[in-house]
């Protein structure tokens, strides 16, 4: 037992200062041997920092190549439709090509290449031409094509002319001077019957590609030894042929591009730019991460790799991505001892000071910490008994004034606090079984209220339909229903805003004023402007409902329908396509509105598929909506299929869209329709 001489300070013994002397040296030794951890630890943090950096430069680098691509795709996609006006006046396309490459400085080069024997005054072959000379303000135009330049034999020539869309070419060199590389975007240029006559190229040098990246270093060994070294790229297109040698990779950083074939765009080898193949320099080492790394460029992923990977004989680090749409792929390449050198010298300063700061600690703590107390085991075992359900367990009796006895005091607030809480607890378990139980009861009662015996009528041999709902909550707002009076099928399907009680209660009251005026009216425009009338009267909460009411002659096929803002439904015979709908207020906004009614009909075998928006605007974890196209998408599978059933296709269309969603909450009521007229 502790004792203590009563004095002026109200706690003379501080529990830090008791504590201090049995703890300290086990701090000690357990944070000496934390730093040790913490030194690799921060290591792979250094490295995690500097892989980072590199990854936002060389995004940032990429940007800049894709921005200057999408100026040629759009500078191309301006000037098609100016040739394919122009098609009856050849002589106009001098003057254009001139145009586009005096407006669009990235651009080197560009010309119109005809089909054969398209103007017959112009020969055979026809290419207007404008070329940019060197200094830039020079622009030389003239025309291409010969049994020397026979573009018609060309492979890029035939693929261009039977593409749909405009896409890069393959890289080539420049056929004058045989030493810039170049990539061209080709168009379709098309006449008014929509026939390809001709396909417009749009030249880039593949320099700017390797000016965007600076590779920050490159190496040449001439054959006297000597090293050019610490070239960037925008300096290597003017020395590079004025220097004897191989290139050298060791500690260097280099950029390069590949294309879609693996083969080099760019490179601080210029020799390999067009020629050369990055797999076959990969079967040059014994090493087989450089092919992995290759074909996940070509397959245009992005990542990066420091496993033991040697490229061009060298231990690197590769950090990759593709570059925009492209098709290509760059790699920004680093040796890796450079770049665990750097890091091992800051994090073996980091950990350093961890140590040093430990033992100051140590030794401007040590006298601060006393005996421990007994009075805290005591304490601890009254916490067992609080913690095994006992919250009236008596709490010991301390002489000590501390830390400890104010604990022992706060420990007693929570007794009382506790034994209140259950107490509270119980009470609001009880409320909650009895308002699940009651959810339930009304989730029951508005399932029952809306169809759900299929097939409905399988006594007729003129009509199928399925549909389902699925709240997002235990009760919500959305609705279908449908009914035969006349041989004419009336059916509905609407959406309440806001979910959850009071969203189910304005869905019973719509559903319910359906069947009572259907019952007597077959206008579609007039029962949606009767209920319209009926849920804006005393519309205190603002609610509204999209709704779509259809009624289909049995006997004919003529679908007469009316829209209140609902989604437009589809229709699925021997094609999908959407249901025409006027744009009309949904119901209960706006009392007086008047509705429009559209007919259509409806072929045999034709479905008319109706859904809320809880299926187009369904969202995964990451937010993305499983939209319209995919709706259309599921339907042309279906029909595609054969399938094209009521109760299948909204079976497919629910697995299609939890495949989507996947583990995401379901965040909206999702409701659908199908109805066939066989």
């Amino acid at each position: 037992m502790i004792s203590f001489k009563r004095n002026k300070q109200p706690y003379p013994h501080s529990f830090a200062k008791r504590l201090t002397w049995r703890v300290m040296l086990v701090v000690i030794i357990v944070m000496g041997l934390v730093s040790f951890w913490f030194f690799f630890a921060g290591w792979a943090s250094l490295m995690a920092a500097a892989h980072y950096v590199a990854q936002k430069y060389l995004e940032g680098r990429n940007e800049m190549i894709w921005r200057s691509l999408s100026e040629i795709q759009v500078a191309s996609a301006n000037t098609v439709p100016r040739i394919e006006d122009n098609l009856d006046k050849p002589d106009k396309m001098y003057d254009i090509m001139e145009n586009m490459v005096r407006r669009n400085p990235s651009i080197r080069s560009c010309g119109v290449s005809f089909a054969a024997d398209y103007y017959a005054q112009k020969g055979h072959w026809f290419c207007p031409y404008a070329q940019r000379s060197d200094s830039d303000s020079i622009v030389t135009v003239t025309t291409i094509g010969d049994k020397r330049h026979d573009y018609l034999s060309s492979e890029w020539f035939a693929k261009a002319m039977t593409a749909t869309a405009g896409g890069w070419s393959k890289p080539f060199f420049d056929g004058q001077d045989k030493h810039t590389p170049l990539i061209s975007w080709l168009s379709p240029i098309r006449d008014r019957d929509g026939q390809t006559v001709a396909v417009l190229g749009v030249d880039l040098a593949l320099d700017f590609m390797a000016d965007r990246l600076q590779v920050v270093k490159k190496t040449y060994r001439g054959e006297d030894g000597d090293s050019v070294r610490w070239k960037v790229t925008a300096d290597f297109r003017n020395d590079a042929d004025s220097v004897s040698g191989a290139w050298d990779a060791a500690d260097e950083l280099y950029a390069f591009v590949l294309d879609g074939d693996g083969n080099y765009l760019v490179h601080p080898d210029r020799r390999r730019v067009i020629n050369g193949n990055y797999f076959d320099y990969a079967k040059q080492t014994t090493d087989t991460l450089d092919d992995h790394i290759g074909h996940l460029m070509v397959r245009g992923e992005s990542g990066f790799r420091s496993d033991n990977l040697m490229l061009d004989g060298v231990d690197v680090d590769v950090l990759y991505m593709p570059l925009g749409e492209s098709g290509w792929s760059v790699a920004w390449v680093a040796p890796t001892f450079v770049i665990k050198m750097v890091t091992t010298v800051i994090a073996s300063i980091f950990v350093f000071f961890i140590l040093l700061g430990l033992l100051v600690v140590f030794f401007a703590g040590r006298r601060s910490i006393k005996k421990a107390t007994k009075s805290l085991k005591q304490l601890a075992a009254s916490a067992d008994e609080v913690a095994k359900g006992n919250f009236n367990a008596e709490l010991p009796k301390l002489k000590c004034r501390d830390e400890i006895q104010l604990l022992r005091d706060s420990f007693e607030k929570m007794q009382l606090s506790l034994t209140a809480y259950v107490r509270e607890l119980q009470e609001t378990t009880a409320q909650k079984a009895s308002l699940e139980s009651e959810l339930r009861v009304a989730h029951d009662i508005q399932m029952s209220m809306l169809p759900k015996t299929f097939p409905p009528y399988p006594e007729r041999a003129d009509i199928d339909i399925f549909g389902t709902v699925t709240p997002a909550k235990d009760v919500g707002g959305d609705l279908f229903d449908f009914f035969i009076r006349n041989e004419q099928l009336f059916f509905c399907i609407g959406d309440v805003s806001g979910k959850g009680v009071p969203a189910s209660l304005v869905m019973a009251v719509t559903r319910s004023l359906f069947r009572n005026i259907a019952a007597h009216v077959s206008a579609p425009q007039q029962i949606v402007g009767a209920l319209n009338k009926s849920l804006s009267d005393s519309n205190e909460t603002s609610m509204f409902v999209t709704l779509f009411v259809g009624v289909l002659d049995l006997a004919t096929g003529l679908l007469t329908y009316s829209n209140a803002g609902h989604n437009a439904p589809l229709l699925i015979g021997r094609g999908v396509g959407l249901l025409p709908c006027d744009a009309n207020l949904p119901l209960g906004v706006m009392a007086e509105w008047e509705f429009s009614s559209q007919q259509v009909t409806m072929e045999a075998q034709t479905t008319i598929f109706l859904y809320t928006d809880g299926l187009n605007e369904a969202e995964n974890n990451v937010h993305e909506q499983f939209g319209d196209d995919q709706i259309v998408r599921v339907a042309k599978s279906v029909l595609a299929d054969g399938e094209n059933r009521p109760e299948t296709l909204v079976g497919r269309m629910s697995e299609a869209v939890q495949a989507f969603v996947g583990e995401a909450e379901q965040s909206d009521d999702l409701t659908m329709l199908a109805v066939k007229y066989l």
